[in-house]
């Protein structure tokens, strides 16, 4: 084992070692007075039996019989010398083989297994760190976060209060710092007043508390936090968050904004000013068995960004076939998808209501959403109380178990023209997307995913689209930090703003294949002077200074990066 000054002050410093240190010391006081007291009798009864020894004959002859070498050299003739002997033999084996042992690895050995982990575990960062991201919980958000983090080069420290915790994270390679999460000690050893952000994504009281403790060191550091509900959204306000996120409620709406089943209208999912994205069924229309350059959707104003087709993301290549399982990923103003929408309004596919499998917080949301559409829908709750809290929806829930199929037929699931499925199992939600899918070959299916890992595996069991809570978490707090990312549209699909790299300086759209080579389409481009200019002609030459507006997902963007640098003027 290595010992290290780091290692000897953790481990003298603890409270617990020094009480431990002090129970050590007195039984080896006991130990030694044993010793002494046991070769004073020693020479008593050798003296009783004629013989002479030396006081170091009488502690050679002690220790060699309490710890049981019994080398036989000196030995006692008459009966109170051996049973004296047995005495010490005795006492030796009880003092030496057990007590000493378990006292030395119980006060002493383990207390210092502990310091040397203590030490390794950091509980400050350097004293030149700056511009770093401090996390106060480990779960699916900030693990999705620290990836994205590593991704980009941003340094961040994970603040964890449990010691076993923080080692254990540590020996994952995670760059963790131990301290107490009540105490504005440790955000002074976190340097947060040097930090780029605060992300709190624990529980709402433990976040209220951070952001109260973290904004007495850190005045003006932007604190980020997750909130269950509008009232403790308000208390962390109070508490100094500066932005908070009910996560619940964001998964709720952008699954509902995925909902395209029941008309091949276009569906705003997200904007850039004066430019929206839109999502359009392509079921049952023209377009279907034609590729894009044959749909020519180019001559009503309206830029394809790509195509979802069971979950896949295919950039929208002029060679792309439609089918009818296809949801077009559009770009244009509002004129450009009313001259769409006049179009195709006469292809409508159904207007049964939508199916909500789950009426949770998520379920509670996109519900409320698809109500603000004008969308009707009908919703299935394993809980009664849930049910009974819905208020004016109260009348769309069926109460009963969603893996039982009357339940989910009582529920209109046959006729559904889409399903969203928002549960917080993972696990039911995969059971329920396969169903689904073997009974709604043409419906589309649009289900939650809490951990990242699932997402695939949900779009391999039929979903078409999959919103994951870990990703949207992290986007959104990410989008803070940075501030290139303008919206998630779909796992796997985001808008963000990239300034135009030097090596695109003076080309034209046409001569930078962006498309070709990264996946990520120019949807807009903002200009000083002209402003923005959505769906701009491949005919358009870029220019130093202009921002561009890009949509792909995070290999996309980062192979734009690779492939053409960034703006160095």
């Amino acid at each position: 084992m290595k010992f290290s000054t780091s290692q000897m002050l953790v481990f003298f410093q603890e409270r617990r070692t020094q009480r431990n240190v002090r129970a050590l010391m007195k039984f080896i006081l006991v130990l030694a007075v044993l010793i002494l007291v046991y070769s004073v009798l020693f020479h008593i009864i050798m003296e009783r039996e004629g013989q002479q020894h030396s006081w170091m004959t009488g502690f050679y002859w002690t220790l060699t019989v309490m710890s049981t070498l019994g080398f036989g050299d000196i030995t006692f003739e008459s009966d109170l010398g051996r049973l004296f002997s047995m005495v010490v033999l005795a006492t030796g084996i009880v003092f030496l083989l057990v007590l000493l042992p378990f006292t030395i690895i119980q006060f002493f050995y383990a207390p210092w297994v502990d310091a040397v982990e203590a030490a390794r575990t950091p509980r400050h960062v350097d004293d030149d760190e700056s511009g770093h991201v401090i996390l106060i919980n480990h779960d699916a958000v900030t693990e999705d976060l620290i990836t994205k983090l590593d991704q980009s080069g941003k340094s961040y420290v994970l603040l964890v209060s449990d010691f076993d915790q923080a080692s254990r994270f540590h020996d994952m390679g995670i760059r963790v710092m131990y301290g107490a999460l009540d105490q504005v000690s440790t955000y002074k050893a976190a340097r947060t007043e040097s930090a780029a952000l605060i992300a709190a994504t624990s529980d709402d009281v433990t976040n209220t508390n951070v952001s109260f403790m973290a904004r007495q060191i850190a005045p003006n550091v932007p604190i980020v936090a997750t909130s269950t509900n509008q009232t403790t959204t308000e208390i962390l306000k109070h508490a100094g968050a500066t932005r908070i996120f009910q996560l619940s409620r964001l998964v709720g709406q952008s699954l509902a904004r995925c909902m395209v089943g029941g008309d091949s209208l276009t569906h705003v999912v997200s904007s850039v000013d004066g430019l929206l994205i839109a999502e359009a069924n392509a079921q049952s229309t023209p377009l279907v068995g034609k590729s894009l350059r044959e749909n020519r959707l180019s001559e009503l104003g309206v830029n394809v960004i790509g195509l979802w087709d069971r979950g896949v993301f295919q950039p929208a290549v002029p060679d792309a076939v439609v089918t009818e399982n296809t949801i077009l990923m559009l770009a244009g103003t509002k004129e450009q998808l009313t001259n769409y929408d006049e179009e195709f309004v006469i292809y409508n596919v159904s207007v049964n209501p939508v199916l909500i499998i789950g009426w949770g917080k998520v379920g509670q949301a996109a519900g409320t959403a698809l109500s603000n559409r004008g969308v009707d829908w009908r919703a299935v709750e394993l809980n009664p109380s849930e049910a009974d809290k819905a208020g004016e929806f109260s009348d769309r829930i069926i109460t009963g178990n969603a893996t039982d199929p009357a339940v989910l037929k009582r529920a209109g699931l046959m006729e559904a023209p889409a399903v969203l499925i928002t549960t917080h199992d993972d696990s039911l939600n995969i059971y329920l997307t396969i169903y689904c899918r073997s009974v709604l070959p043409n419906a589309q299916l649009i289900s939650r995913s809490t951990l990242k890992q699932n997402i695939e595996t949900l779009h391999k069991a039929g979903a078409d689209f999959v919103q994951s809570y870990a990703s949207m978490g992290s986007t959104s707090i990410l989008n803070q930090l940075t501030g290139d990312r303008i919206a998630n549209i779909a796992e796997g699909l985001d808008l963000f703003r990239r300034l135009v790299p030097d090596s695109l300086n003076g080309q034209t759209l046409a001569e930078c294949s962006v498309r070709d080579r990264t996946g990520c389409t120019i949807i807009a481009i903002r200009d000083s002077e002209q402003g923005l200019i959505p769906t701009p002609p491949a005919t358009t030459v870029l220019q130093a200074g202009q921002e561009l507006v890009l949509a792909g997902g995070s290999e996309a963007e980062s192979l734009f990066t690779e492939a053409f640098g960034t703006y160095s003027s």
